[in-house]
């Protein structure tokens, strides 16, 4: 009887040796770097299968024969970044750091993916018309430069990358339209590139992708309003729900553009990036030809540059005359939060411009508060509702934080119905609590800040009427609430203001310095337009993304630093255009040496909190009242 427990402490000895084994040679996909290519530019194709035999010569050395490292191997980079991708265990990745050829390896990790009045609100128009002085005219609206953007691929029937009345496809492009699924991206002398890279996102999922992927058709709507801010075309009458109607542009209006897809669907998330895939692509947009990459990509503020893929990559983009602009990340307003540090990026935190898109709520005790959205209409008839407190909304099994925070499913109908709801801005969705509180029969929401939010407001297409409000105001609607037996509420319908003072003011969302890298270095390097800017969007997918909004609209209102980079990427392009000689870093130093650090009441730049922000959020300060330098010869 003694030993009977043998059996099953053998059992479990095997079974602890199985997971054991198991977990020190699973195999994840890794980025081994070995630094730039040594053969010239246009390289042959028997060249660039030397570098990939080369690769996996060095790789079936480690992993036991060539054969065991075509299985294992992702990508080659042949043309101007040295390494490749592979499938290894920790122990295949340790050893093969060590080797001398090597410079670094490390996982390859997921990125996060971070209009009509931003370019008047920068000097480059006024009372809607181009004056003589506009950077615009002197920089010939970026004319044939190429502007490249990493993101979720583009919409190529977009308004804004159609083709009339430009000439043909500059000579010095290589780049491709690249066939795949059926529905892919058909290119023109606008859209002259459209390439799609996968095989990491692939490796990590670990599953065969479904082939409706292939292709770089953009089925999230961010390329296609990153892509559009930077370079897409004049087009007049351009609105949402009738709301900020105007002619959308972007900063280099003649430029042609290129989409590079490497940001995929991840379920719960905005979408994922990984390294392989970022480093395929600015490997491939080198060779293509061209003059700027757009990066709208969250990258790796806590890891040294030679271990990051967007700063590797970018390193050799900038190496070949190619200026990148990255965004600064969406993490603010903590400090140390940025992303995209390395030196040579040009990185960009996300500020206001003059606009609002305005609404208001009335209360019953005749107070009026403004706020902002993009509701297609207030609340029925104008009338006054009964007003609760989300909190108050709940499930008997929901607690008050998860109602007050309005988390789908729970706000009570009972409740809710017929009346407007006060929710709580954090931790889901802005849009999402709208859907919940529409789910739940409220005729109408008021999203109240937290004090972290301070006056940063974004202007959302709810699908019910609702208004942002800042931190304050919440306060004040809290206390009706808490004081009145009877409380009523009304929501306007939403109006366009021009002119708004104070402006520019940080985001709260905008990520701060200083680098925990190298803190000597200032990051971000600018600030630009980031909140509430209209452009491009697919007609795949609902402005809110919520599953069961099925609204489509060509064009819509995001916010975020993703915002914000794409429009100094188009200034960029002037620049490239007035100055084809410059540098990247040439480049650089003019936008950063000329920014202004005050707003349009011309008093220092303040944060959301409306205390005085500094370096560590806007950098050098926002760029747009130094374009006028553009028309000095």
């Amino acid at each position: 009887m003694a030993l009977s427990f043998l059996p099953s402490l053998l059992l479990s000895l095997v079974v602890f040796f199985l997971l054991h084994t198991t977990t020190n040679g699973a195999k994840k996909s890794y980025v081994v770097y070995m630094g730039a290519q040594s053969h010239l530019f246009d390289a042959s194709l028997q060249e660039l299968d030397t570098v990939t035999n080369s690769h996996l010569d060095l790789l079936g050395s480690f992993v036991g024969s060539t054969v065991k490292a075509k299985d294992a191997i992702i990508y080659s980079y042949t043309r101007h970044i040295n390494g490749f991708a592979a499938m290894l265990d920790e122990k295949e990745a340790a050893e093969i750091a060590k080797d001398p050829k090597v410079i670094s390896v490390f996982p390859n990790l997921p990125r996060k993916l971070h209009t009509t009045r931003s370019w008047e609100f920068l000097g480059l128009t006024k009372d809607g018309q181009i004056p003589d002085s506009s950077a615009w005219k002197a920089g010939r609206y970026g004319e044939d430069v190429v502007i490249g953007t990493l993101d979720t691929g583009a919409w190529p029937e977009s308004r804004s990358f159609q083709d009339t009345g430009l000439g043909p496809v500059p000579a010095k492009w290589r780049g491709i339209c690249q066939p795949g699924h059926e529905d892919g991206v058909r290119c023109n002398r606008k859209l002259i590139g459209a390439r799609y890279f996968n095989k990491g996102y692939a490796a990590d999922l670990g599953t065969p992708l479904n082939k409706s992927l292939n292709s770089a058709r953009d089925l999230d709507g961010h390329g296609s309003h990153t892509l559009s801010t930077a370079g897409g075309n004049f087009v007049p009458h351009t609105s949402i729900l009738n709301i900020t109607n105007g002619t959308a542009s972007g900063g280099s209006p003649r430029a042609r553009v290129a989409a590079y897809k490497v940001c995929w669907p991840v379920p719960n998330t905005d979408g994922v990036c990984y390294d392989a895939d970022i480093m395929a692509a600015v490997d491939a947009a080198i060779s293509d030809g061209v003059d700027v990459l757009s990066m709208s990509i969250a990258g790796a503020g806590g890891i040294e540059f030679f271990r990051d893929g967007i700063s590797i990559s970018s390193f050799h983009a900038v190496k070949n005359n190619i200026a990148v602009v990255c965004s600064a990340g969406n993490d603010g307003p903590t400090p140390e939060t940025l992303s995209n540090v390395s030196p040579w990026i040009l990185t960009v935190g996300a500020s206001t411009t003059d606009r609002n898109f305005a609404n208001y709520v009335s209360l019953g005790d005749k107070k009026q508060i403004e706020g902002i959205s993009l509701s297609a209409s207030g609340v029925p008839g104008g009338k006054f509702y009964p007003l609760i407190s989300a909190a108050n909304g709940n499930y008997a099994n929901t607690s008050t934080t998860s109602a007050l925070l309005c988390f789908a499913g729970s706000l009570d109908p009972k409740k809710v119905k017929g009346k407007v709801v006060l929710c709580l801005r954090g931790e889901n969705a802005r849009v999402e609590k709208g859907s919940e509180c529409l789910r739940a029969g409220a005729v109408g929401m008021i999203l109240a800040n937290n004090v972290t939010d301070g006056n940063d407001l974004s202007a959302d297409p709810h699908v019910l009427p609702a208004s942002h409000i800042n931190y304050t105001d919440g306060q004040i609607i809290f206390a009706y609430l808490n004081r009145t037996k009877n409380p009523t509420a009304s929501v306007t319908d939403v109006k366009t203001l021009l002119g708004v003072k104070p402006a520019p003011f940080m985001a709260a969302f905008s990520s701060r310095g200083p680098s925990t890298i190298e803190p000597t270095i200032l990051k971000p390097d600018i600030t630009a337009p980031g909140v509430s800017i209209l452009a491009a969007y697919t007609e795949a997918a609902s402005p809110t993304g919520l599953d069961n909004d099925k609204r489509r609209f060509p064009y819509s209102v995001l916010s975020g630093t993703s915002m914000s980079c794409p429009h100094v990427a188009g200034i960029v392009g002037l620049l490239k255009t007035r100055y084809p000689h410059w540098s990247p870093s040439a480049i650089k130093s003019a936008i950063m040496t000329t920014a202004k650090t005050q707003d349009n009441t011309r008093k220092s730049i303040l944060d959301s909190s409306t205390v005085e922000a500094t370096p560590f959020a806007y950098g050098s300060g926002i760029f747009g009242w130094a374009i006028w330098s553009l028309s000095i010869s």
